[in-house]
């Protein structure tokens, strides 16, 4: 790099012979005041007029040269003081020399501070001449639909609106006609996208006036009106539009509102065309009506199994009550302490089979059955409650294993069901195999944090090889007189509530369900 490509500024350069005047009057100048200081008999501060030399250069020249002029002026006073007052030098003309000295470096500070803030403000206007180029390229290019808009005076009207007590729109455009209209041809679009262009069309793109097209749905305008008036940063909705050729489209408007009502006259408002998604959406819809349907006409069948399965246990202890309680009251005399002990058990059988025709119509109806909060521990000891008659008969024990399990929220009659199914299923295989020392071991233990897990475990054959991969398949059973929907139903349940039902066999022999239920309900965290 040159020294005078150091020293003068490139563009000033590259700017023609006008910039070359600046230097050319600087030298003629220091030259004056160089030959005035020496050599004529004026006794004043001549070479502050050094000052107005650098001023000039100072139009032309970098930093750099801005140093070596001063530099330059400072050694011309010290050479002029030198030639006329070297032997005989007095204080006035001392005096003299330090001001014009002093008055270059003043000078040079500031020409040098004000050459850092040009270059500085050079620097920035240059940022922002590249950002703005980028934001256009981006604008410009982008697919989703963009328009800058001028809401500065739609703004002004709404403000002045809410000083003036205003705070319903729509109350306000109700009881003043033409008032949606006036606020519409308040809007100006500044700028629009090729996007934009194809979305609507030219004329509804062009600059100028907003075309009422854009606002089809007159109610959502007030929407958008109301949200400048709450000093919202950002709406957001599904509006209907009418092309240039009268065409119906569904897009999805969001508008960026500024903090500072002075930018409101360049308001970003994007739309993406919609239309193909909502009908797409629409028609998936009105598939999964009718496949819905479709399936709750299939799910009567399975329900009516259903119900013949669930209800089967609780009307036979029903019977099984009912005879115990004619026994207690065909003694002499009749014992009628063990008679209502009877009847109690049937009310309560009772009402459990209601409780599963009631489940049993919500799952059908998908309706939510009434979740709340239980203790396993509880819920197994009703349950064993429950099944004493069926396991006394087959000579069943039963073994709790425990751990400390926090309560979990879960519909009490759905999990009560599923834990008969799996120990009825338990006394059924053992009873089939001619087992002779019975027993069942249920375990509560932690999962994770999430799960809680209970196994089901018996003493009889285990599971047959052929099986295991039907194990939960409607209506397949190794039963002479089963239906086969026990196990399916259970497995339903539990994942329609986020939980899962496992099945095999234990490396010790016999069977072992596992059931792994959420402390809180899917339903729950949706």
């Amino acid at each position: 790099m040159s020294i005078a490509s150091r020293m003068f500024r490139p563009r000033e350069m590259q700017s023609g012979r006008h910039h070359l005047l600046f230097p050319v009057l600087a030298a003629a100048l220091a030259a004056a005041v160089f030959y005035v200081d020496t050599y004529t008999d004026l006794e004043s501060a001549i070479a502050v007029i050094y000052v107005v030399t650098m001023l000039l250069a100072a139009q032309a020249v970098t930093r750099l040269g801005l140093l070596a002029i001063a530099a330059t002026c400072a050694a011309m006073t010290l050479l002029s003081y030198a030639v006329t007052h070297g032997h005989d030098g007095d204080l006035q003309s001392t005096i003299r020399l330090i001001v014009a000295l002093a008055a270059l470096v003043v000078t040079t500070m500031l020409l040098l501070k004000t050459e850092s803030a040009r270059l500085t403000l050079l620097s920035i206007n240059d940022a922002l001449k590249e950002s703005e180029a980028r934001y256009r390229s981006i604008f410009d290019r982008t697919r989703v639909a963009l328009w800058e808009r001028d809401y500065s005076r739609l703004h002004a009207k709404l403000m002045n609106l809410k000083q003036q007590g205003v705070v319903n729109i729509k109350e306000y455009a109700r009881e003043n006609p033409g008032f949606t209209d006036n606020c519409i041809d308040l809007i100006k679009v500044v700028a629009s996208n090729e996007a934009a262009r194809e979305l609507l069309g030219p004329q509804s793109s062009a600059i100028g006036e907003l075309k009422p097209s854009i606002i089809a749905a007159k109610e959502k305008f007030l929407d958008v009106m109301q949200a400048i008036m709450n000093d919202e940063r950002m709406f957001e909705d599904k509006v209907e539009l009418r092309t240039d050729s009268n065409e119906d489209k569904l897009a999805l408007l969001s508008i960026s509102f500024p903090k500072e009502p002075a930018a409101f006259n360049r308001v970003i408002v994007s739309m993406v065309d919609v239309t193909q998604r909502e009908l797409a959406a629409k028609a998936l819809a009105d598939a999964q009506a009718e496949l819905t349907r479709a399936s709750k006409a299939a799910a009567v069948g399975a329900m009516s199994a259903s119900l013949a399965h669930e209800l089967n246990q609780p009307l036979g202890a029903i019977i099984v009550n009912a005879q115990t309680l004619l026994r207690w009251l065909s003694r002499e005399p009749p014992d009628l302490p063990a008679a209502r002990r009877s009847a109690e058990r049937m009310i309560r059988d009772s009402q459990r089979a209601s409780d599963i025709i009631q489940n049993t119509r919500s799952l059908l109806a998908q309706s939510k059955g009434r979740v709340e909060t239980i203790g396993l521990d509880d819920l197994v000891d009703e349950t064993l409650i429950l099944m004493e008659h069926e396991l006394q008969r087959s000579g069943t024990t039963v073994r709790v294993e425990r751990e400390d399990t926090p309560p979990l929220r879960a519909v009490k009659i759905e999990l009560q069901q599923v834990l008969i199914n799996l120990i009825t299923n338990a006394i059924q295989a053992m009873d089939s195999a001619g087992i002779r020392e019975r027993f069942i071991t249920v375990r509560i233990a932690v999962q994770d944090r999430e799960h809680i897990r209970v196994t089901v475990r018996d003493s009889g054959p285990g599971i047959a090889a052929d099986a295991k991969d039907k194990l939960f398949a409607p209506f397949f059973t190794t039963k002479a007189a089963g239906m086969g929907m026990g196990l399916s139903i259970c497995r339903t349940t539990l994942e329609a509530r986020g939980g899962r039902l496992d099945g095999g066999n234990h490396p010790d022999g016999g069977a072992v369900f596992e059931m792994s239920l959420p402390i809180r309900p899917e339903m729950e965290y949706a």
